[in-house]
């Protein structure tokens, strides 16, 4: 595979970011505008009412945000005349159809006859978000971005971003392949994406005419993705609709360059543009800082198992190494697994292990104003344990609240009311990321490796876009890099 410099490619290229206000998309922008500001135009579809709210958005959500330090410094007052001249807002929606809710037929029409490369970041990563809501931007979305790719007479590649997580619960070692039109993980046939489609608007419809109320509605549709999801084999709602949405970039692309990046669990920035910015909970991070707080007294899973993370700023120079590397090749089977279960595996028991250390030396301030004293968690390795478990620690507390309440004329309804809730909260909790903690699997990323490879023959510029996840000293990382990170943007 040969190709030249990136900060060649990138220089005078126009570029369109969809879900531009996301995590990914804001370390992209600050990336290109950061190493080559003389991109010629980046489209930002943002979902806005009108130009203004637009503005706002890229004020509020992505240019003021502390990502944009560096930049700043670099710039200085100049910076306004940078982002005037290279950023054009597009207020659009990639679940609204193929024109991407893009209004304005002029700003369509130049997107068409200017565009060289497509970067689909738009996505909703709710495990259960509502059948409707997730079929639109992740699965309908990504066939909108495709089409609409299409119209671009000059486009050079469409970089769409997946999930490695469409492999579902499969174990062993989980290879970069593509999935065809109606496959299904539990070998169950039927899959059409057409039909889910139809079957959300009947169920929509018939909510409707029952007069539901809007949270009746909303329940409702969070089932039925649970529910659709399991009749094929997948975990949830969010990684079912991501794999459709694969499917149906892979079988409607005909002659466009397509790149697949399915990107493990993402957690803070490595080194670019600073360590540790992070933005957005993931399930680690809540368990991080439910255990520095003191609150998380037991953890549910293998704690021998791999958790496979991979830092922000990695996934992004692979984006950006692959949209080169692929770039007029229409007929390459391009996916690309970025991860570390394989080449550099961190486990359960090591995350406990940093947290514990990073506490202990810098522990939480209560809001007692003493700070927590963190000690080691309880294992529960097993379903079976963790029901045990439930069953002394709450459910038996919950019968005997239910019994006294019968007895003293509901004086505990309340109480037990409120229990009860918390009980059935937690255990959906757990049943919706019992895959993820029980995880078996490890991500092959033979093609990723062959990228990077192909990068150092090609003399590429590797130290700027480096994605290897061996150079990552786990243990430094986390205590001195992501920990720190999470704790001072998100739960500051």
């Amino acid at each position: 595979m040969e190709f030249g410099s990136v900060v060649q490619f990138l220089e005078d290229k126009t570029i369109l970011i969809t879900g531009a206000t996301g995590f990914l998309a804001k370390i992209l922008l600050e990336k290109i505008l950061r190493v080559q500001p003389n991109v010629k135009k980046i489209y930002l579809l943002l979902r806005a009412a009108d130009a203004k709210s637009a503005s706002q958005r890229l004020q509020n959500e992505i240019l003021g945000k502390d990502l944009f330090t560096l930049l700043k410094e670099k710039w200085g007052a100049d910076l306004n005349s940078l982002i005037s001249k290279k950023i054009v807002l597009v207020p659009g929606d990639i679940s609204y159809d193929d024109d991407l809710g893009v209004k304005d037929s002029n700003l369509r029409e130049e997107i068409w006859s200017q565009l060289d490369v497509v970067v689909n970041l738009a996505a909703t990563t709710n495990f259960d978000e509502r059948y409707d809501v997730a079929l639109g931007i992740n699965t309908m979305g990504a066939k909108h971005v495709l089409c609409f790719a299409k119209k671009c007479v000059k486009l050079k590649v469409l970089v769409h971003v997946s999930t490695a997580y469409v492999s579902g619960e499969r174990a062993g070692l989980i290879l970069e392949a593509s999935y065809g039109r109606g496959d299904t993980l539990n070998g169950v046939s039927g899959l059409d994406i057409d039909e889910e489609k139809k079957l959300v608007d009947q169920k929509l419809n018939e909510l409707q005419a029952e007069g539901a109320t809007t949270e009746a509605i909303k329940e409702a549709m969070k089932d039925m993705g649970i529910e659709r999801a399991k009749v094929y084999g997948w975990p949830n709602t969010y990684v079912f609709t991501k794999a459709m949405g694969e499917m149906l970039v892979g079988d409607l692309k005909e002659n466009l360059s397509v790149v697949i990046i399915r990107p493990t669990i993402v957690t803070s920035t490595l080194k670019e543009p600073f360590p540790g910015w992070v933005e957005g909970i993931r399930t680690i991070d809540s368990l991080a800082v439910g255990y520095g707080k003191g609150r998380l007294t037991c953890f549910l899973g293998d704690i021998t198992g791999i958790v496979d993370v991979i830092p922000a700023d990695m996934v992004v120079n692979a984006i950006v190494v692959a949209m080169v590397a692929h770039a007029n090749r229409p007929f390459d089977d391009a996916i690309y697994q970025v991860g570390s279960s394989v080449r550099n595996p961190v486990r359960y028991t090591n995350l406990q292990d940093f947290g514990f250390d990073y506490f202990t030396k810098k522990p939480w301030i209560g809001k007692d104003g003493k700070p927590v004293k963190v000690g080691r968690v309880k294992v529960l390795s097993s379903m079976a344990n963790f029901h045990g478990y439930m069953a002394i620690r709450y459910l038996l507390l919950l019968k005997g609240l239910e019994l006294a309440n019968i007895a003293f004329c509901h004086y505990f309804e309340n109480m037990y009311t409120d229990l009860n809730r918390k009980i059935k909260f937690v255990m959906k909790l757990v049943e919706l990321y019992r895959p993820y903690l029980f995880f078996r699997g490890v991500f092959d990323d033979m093609n990723t490796e062959k990228l990077r490879m192909a990068a150092g023959e090609n003399n590429i510029e590797t130290d700027m876009f480096y994605f290897d996840p061996k150079a990552i000293d786990w243990e430094d990382y986390f205590t001195n890099i992501h920990i720190p990170g999470v704790v001072k943007y998100v739960f500051r």
